[in-house]
């Protein structure tokens, strides 16, 4: 159907609302009017993300209940009485979206726990397997701006669902083509058929007590945790309850809380891009910190499963440290700290994903346990926790990925900032008594295992046309060889999409035993690489660099040039 069509659809729908009616009628621009209905918002493998608004390419009641209508076929088809845990964050429309989720799935006669308020992420993880549903969803854009709102679903085992089950639902969802296919029922007719109940402090308390149960070294947190000078914001977000209570609960006494950023807040006023792997969200904590001079400053994304770190260097200016960074860290001090407690299992794996650091395998080879890479999203980490835990062939020590997500413990299965920020606290605790900074840490790490460093160059390319240009970007770097960069030999050319591995300097072919995915890695002389794939939740195309030099200004210098050689041969490509 063309655009037009959908849209005059729309227009004379009995069951579209007057309200996003006159927001349709209100369009001028006929550009805008084709991108919010050349196609339906995508129900991907992660569920749904888009810019809120009126329009089949948009996060609206419709969309998001068409969605829930497909995943509660899904699930009726599969299970027998099913039941799905919902949660929120601080975005706008995620309350009014996760109701309408609710309402749709209890019309289809499936049990709902829905949390009372604004949750992270990992705690929708962490309920659906304490309350053993059948399914989840969380309604959130993550780090996206505040025009962005998303629906991610999760399977019975807690973690985003992976591509076989997102396929099944994917096909459900497919099959709503009309919205009066969609069913729904009113909140006081769901909490009578008791097909509706809402989640407290009960779940709340047992999602706490498991996250403080991950602390390694106990004595010192609890003869030390008051010592520690904290500044935290929840960037609006849903992190400020749950993060504040867990540390306070362990006896960090002195966390101060960024006021400004303090309270839920969907249009982000202070951090219109509110992602804290941009260091702008850090200015009001840095100010704080003149005064106060703390040990620690971190933030937490709108969902908090994502936190970033600012430490102090040795010539007394903050710095925010990058994800790879503070997951080296943290794989660091888990192991060693583990090791010392008896607590190290002997068939122990690290998992990573394809465009995270390498400098982890020189720490896991340390300490004699493994590494995994699987491919970009953290779903695929915690697809793998559960085939650890049904084969028993492997015991889950943490994952991490560079985009700032980290998650210990098994009890959530997907990347939890609030596990991260009690063990960070516990890290920066333990150097502190020992008179380092966790930059000095840091630099300890870089010395003793290599000085790999990492960055991350986006291209933002919205609407159709953009689509089209990354896919054809993507498409002459699989059809097209590259010989050298930055002096470096190209030795391995990765394409995820083909499951095929090539030496490209013998031309001999290995398969890939991971899914399918439009992801092409270049792996170079030197340990350096680069990675190139469309963004999963942003009209973006990302390229992830890395390198590794003699010294860190080395390292520094010639990241500075491989990047540079990466950047302008992707720019020819999308001119």
């Amino acid at each position: 159907m063309l655009y037009k069509e959908k849209y005059e659809e729309w227009l004379i729908s009995e069951i579209i609302d007057n309200d996003i009616k006159e927001e349709l009628r209100n369009i001028k621009e006929e550009k805008e009017i084709e991108d919010r209905f050349y196609k339906d918002l995508e129900f991907g493998t992660g569920g749904l993300r888009g810019v809120i608004g009126a329009g089949s390419n948009r996060m609206n009641i419709y969309t998001v209940s068409k969605a829930t209508q497909g995943f509660a076929n899904y699930l009726n088809k599969n299970f027998d009485n099913p039941s799905v845990a919902i949660a929120y964050d601080s975005r706008n429309m995620s309350k009014e979206f996760s109701k309408a989720a609710a309402l749709t799935l209890a019309a289809n006669n499936i049990k709902v726990y829905l949390y009372e308020s604004l949750r992270p992420t990992p705690m929708l993880s962490f309920a659906v397997r304490h309350l053993k549903c059948n399914g989840g969803i969380v309604v959130t854009a993550s780090h996206n701006p505040k025009e962005y709102n998303g629906y991610k679903v999760y399977d019975e085992f807690g973690g985003q669902v992976t591509d076989e089950k997102a396929n099944l639902i994917i096909n459900e969802v497919n099959k709503v083509n009309d919205f009066s296919l969609i069913k729904t029922i009113s909140e006081e007719k769901a909490l009578e058929d008791n097909l509706l109940q809402y989640i407290g402090e009960d779940v709340d308390k047992a999602y706490i007590d498991a996250v403080k149960s991950l602390t390694i070294r106990k004595k010192l947190v609890k003869d030390k945790a008051k010592d520690l000078k904290v500044i935290y914001s929840p960037i609006h977000g849903s992190g400020n309850m749950p993060v504040r209570r867990v540390l306070k609960e362990l006896g960090y006494e002195n966390v101060q809380v960024v006021k400004e950023q303090e309270l839920p807040d969907g249009n982000f006023p202070t951090a219109p891009y509110p992602n804290p792997e941009d260091p702008k969200v850090f200015k009001l904590a840095l100010e704080m910190a003149k005064e106060s001079n703390p040990d620690l400053i971190f933030a937490t994304d709108p969902d908090a499963d994502r936190i970033g770190v600012v430490v102090k260097d040795n010539e007394g200016e903050f710095r925010v440290l990058t994800g790879n960074q503070t997951g080296l860290l943290l794989c660091e001090y888990i192991l060693k700290s583990l090791k010392e407690e008896n607590k190290l299992p002997k068939d122990g794996s690290i998992i990573k994903t394809i465009v995270t650091t390498d400098g982890v395998k020189g720490i896991a080879k340390e300490y004699d346990v493994e590494v995994e890479e699987v491919l970009t999203g953290f779903k695929y980490i915690g697809e793998r926790i559960r085939e650890y835990k049904e084969n028993k062939n492997k015991t889950y020590i943490f994952g991490f990925e560079e985009s700032y997500g980290y998650l210990a413990g098994d009890f959530v299965r997907d990347k939890d900032a609030v596990i991260a920020a009690t063990l960070i606290a516990e890290m920066t605790l333990y150097y502190k008594e020992q008179g380092k900074s966790l930059y000095d840490a840091l630099i300890d790490l870089y010395d003793k295992y290599g000085y790999f460093k990492e960055t991350l160059v986006s291209f933002e390319l919205k609407g159709k046309e953009g689509s089209e240009k990354i896919a054809k970007c993507i498409d002459s770097f699989r059809n097209n060889n590259i010989e050298t960069l930055d002096g470096l030999k190209v030795i391995i050319k990765n394409d995820y999409k083909l499951r095929e591995e090539v030496n490209v300097l013998t031309g001999e072919k290995k398969e890939i035993n991971l899914p399918k995915s439009n992801v092409l890695k270049f792996i170079l002389e030197n340990e350096a690489w680069f990675v190139i794939r469309p963004s999963g939740t942003e009209p973006k195309m990302k390229a992830y660099i890395a390198t590794n030099g003699k010294d860190l200004k080395d390292a520094d210098e010639s990241l500075d040039r491989l990047k540079n050689e990466v950047v302008a041969l992707i720019n020819e490509k999308l001119n």
